[in-house]
């Protein structure tokens, strides 16, 4: 698979048709007992206007199109958008640990929506942004804050200080929300269900927020694949080869913010996407960011789907939390990563 994606574009194609084939299957499969064809036939319906055999139970029709499509949808979008950002992240602080979770775009982020929940407010003209716009907001916000902090303790910018302030600045606003969460005790339940993550009862309007932030993070990811590239030789082999390191990190890092940002404010906290995606991407498609960004995006989206799809079946009509499975998913493959860098390092 590695030879086929590296040498022959093609291997794209296939990977984008098996993740069409995974969001099919989640809008396929649940409690509600909806035989495929007829969850088909309401989808060549809704898309190309053929019609609908007699006897069609309306609920069908709501539950596939209004309840099941918009959630797979939303599940995709923001899983691909987390292994993006990851992919990004991990590029440009050349550690293959590294997250955007971890820098405290996640943090920040669930401040930022944790506000707007417990304060009801909205943005004029821009209601239905509210929420991305607060969580992107307040993740660029904390990662500006880490990279100045970083700036001061360490002036070469290592990726070690940065992902160390990152870590002391996340545990300090997870504080913050946290705090903030135990004061208007009214709206705990609200923020708990929101920090576990879930795609319930989520319609196509959460799917139309989030598409632009996906659209403009993984174009301006692509329109630095070269210079990813060249950050992976080093800061000053990239300056050779007439890349600014510096500038162009932060820009990545903006992006990276972007995406992960969007996804978290709509979905909650799901961790451990941006770390598995990209590694499964790296393996599949190799380093080169032409294909491995697309890659990263094909994965982590169709891991989202997954994801969501046992976490509301395994005990349906009930739901697990997403945030339990992927780190439960997560933590032993962040260990496996953790200790096969160690052990290449002493070899």
């Amino acid at each position: 698979m590695r030879r086929t994606l590296r040498a022959n574009p093609p291997g794209l194609l296939t990977l984008a048709l098996a993740a069409l084939c995974i969001i099919t299957a989640g809008v396929y499969l649940g409690s509600s007992g909806i035989r495929p064809s007829d969850t088909l036939r309401i989808l060549l319906h809704k898309l190309f206007g053929l019609g609908l055999p007699e006897g069609t139970d309306p609920k069908n029709l709501s539950i596939v199109w209004l309840l099941r499509l918009p959630r797979v949808l939303l599940a995709f979008l923001a899983g691909g958008s987390l292994a993006v950002g990851g992919a990004i992240t991990q590029s440009a602080l050349r550690n293959p640990l590294a997250s955007p979770y971890i820098l405290g775009v996640s943090s920040g982020a669930s401040l930022g929506a944790g506000l707007v929940i417990i304060s009801g407010v909205s943005l004029p003209f821009l209601r239905g942004f509210t929420l991305p716009l607060t969580g992107f907001a307040f993740g660029l916000g904390t990662v500006f804050l880490v990279v100045a902090f970083a700036a001061r303790v360490d002036k070469t910018l290592s990726s070690h200080t940065i992902i160390l302030c990152g870590m002391v600045f996340s545990l300090f606003v997870g504080a913050l929300l946290t705090s903030a969460t135990a004061i208007f005790s009214d709206d705990i339940k609200r923020i708990v269900l929101w920090q576990m993550g879930t795609y319930a009862m989520r319609g196509w309007l959460y799917v139309r927020l989030i598409l632009p932030f996906s659209v403009i993070g993984i174009a301006g990811a692509m329109r630095y694949a070269r210079e990813m590239d060249m950050l992976a030789f080093g800061d000053e082999q990239a300056l050779s080869g007439g890349v600014e390191a510096g500038a162009v990190r932060k820009r990545l890092l903006f992006f990276s913010t972007l995406l992960t940002g969007a996804a978290v404010s709509l979905s909650g906290v799901v961790g451990f996407v941006d770390l598995i995606a990209p590694h499964a991407a790296r393996r599949a498609a190799g380093s080169a960011h032409r294909l491995l960004i697309p890659v990263s995006f094909l994965f982590g989206g169709s891991l989202m789907v997954i994801t969501d799809l046992v976490a509301r079946t395994v005990i349906s009509p009930s739901e697990l939390p997403l945030g339990a499975i992927t780190a439960l998913i997560g933590a032993p493959f962040f260990f496996w990563i953790y200790f096969k860098s160690r052990t290449r390092a002493a070899a």
